[in-house]
């Protein structure tokens, strides 16, 4: 009999019938029942007290924190051990997975898509720490147009800007200023405005470049805390590309995907066309830079961008849903 267990007896025998039960009696009694496997009739005989006091004694050792028990849901270890393996695979900082997404939702995906993938968003944006006068960028596309509309947390002082140009744009998801606006009003924050097209023509791209109120909002790009970025497809596989992306001929063929309105192929080197160069947008090399990229996207489609994106650097972390990361471990396995 050890010494816990000979203290325990010796505290018990004053306070059987209904404590207070001293520290060491609590301990013995739970270090019994849950480390050594013995019973309630066990330990009540080798203590010295009654079966239902052991019961008693168990309960307040729980109540004093001298027994934590924690209760894991199996799907969330499930959850769990999915989301490392998608880190480890694409070599990603932190991965964030959503409740799974049906396969098809009436009237479209994309509003559903964007409140299941809100609250991962929120709890990245938590994560990276966003403080007053910190930066955040975002980027276009339908599902950070979705998310911008969502419930986010609320990080007041925060600027919030476009990674990419985009006031031509007929669509609301590739106006970069609109989506600017949700994300500050959903955040609480102080939007700055991109007054810029996406793709100028030369002589209007060299004004830009000189226009304060532009250098303004390029100054912060280097300075961000945070870029939150869409995950296009392959623009030839797309029903919509943003207007500044070249659709005839075989110009963006090569491309599986693009990260801020910037095109890549299957090895992860930049895809140019014709104008690339005028292209007002954060650079893939200047995303390796910032301490955190967050690549929102979920879909089949995206499963090799995804993959190619992470696996560049281009981003460092991913918020996604169960079925799209099953599918990159998959896609991976096979090496295509």
């Amino acid at each position: 009999m050890d010494d816990t267990s000979s203290r325990a007896i010796s505290d018990s025998k004053a306070t059987d019938a209904g404590g207070p039960w001293t520290p060491s009696v609590l301990f013995a009694a739970a270090k019994m029942y849950y480390e050594d496997d013995a019973t309630q009739a066990e330990i009540a005989a080798r203590i010295g007290v009654s079966r239902p006091t052991v019961s008693r004694l168990l309960s307040e050792a729980r109540r004093q924190g001298i027994v934590k028990i924690t209760v894991i849901e199996p799907a969330h270890e499930a959850e769990d051990e999915l989301r490392r393996r998608v880190e480890g695979v694409l070599n990603l900082r932190r991965v964030y997975l959503t409740v799974p997404l049906p396969v098809e939702v009436p009237g479209g995906n994309e509003e559903y898509l964007g409140k299941a993938l809100g609250p991962a968003v929120g709890r990245a944006l938590i994560d990276a720490g966003l403080g007053h006068g910190d930066a955040l960028l975002v980027s276009s596309g339908r599902t950070l147009y979705e998310v911008a509309r969502t419930r986010l947390p609320q990080f007041p002082g925060v600027v919030v800007a476009p990674a990419i140009g985009g006031i031509d744009q007929p669509e609301d998801w590739y106006q970069t200023n609109e989506i600017t606006r949700l994300f500050a009003a959903g955040i609480a924050g102080r939007a700055q405005y991109l007054f810029a097209p996406a793709l100028p023509g030369p002589s209007l791209h060299r004004t830009l470049r000189r226009d304060p109120t532009i250098q303004r909002v390029l100054r912060l790009w280097p300075q961000a805390r945070v870029v939150l970025t869409g995950v296009g497809a392959a623009p030839m596989l797309r029903a919509q590309v943003p207007q500044y992306a070249p659709t005839g001929g075989d110009l963006l063929w090569e491309a599986v995907g693009d990260v801020c309105g910037r095109f890549f192929d299957r090895a992860g080197s930049p895809v140019d066309f014709p104008g690339s160069d005028r292209l007002i947008a954060l650079e893939l090399a200047d995303l390796r830079e910032l301490p955190v990229v967050v690549a929102v996207a979920a879909g089949l489609d995206k499963v090799t961008p995804i993959i190619v994106g992470a696996r560049a650097g281009y981003f460092n972390q991913l918020v996604t849903d169960p079925l799209t990361a099953e599918q990159i471990l998959a896609r991976a396995a096979e090496g295509s």
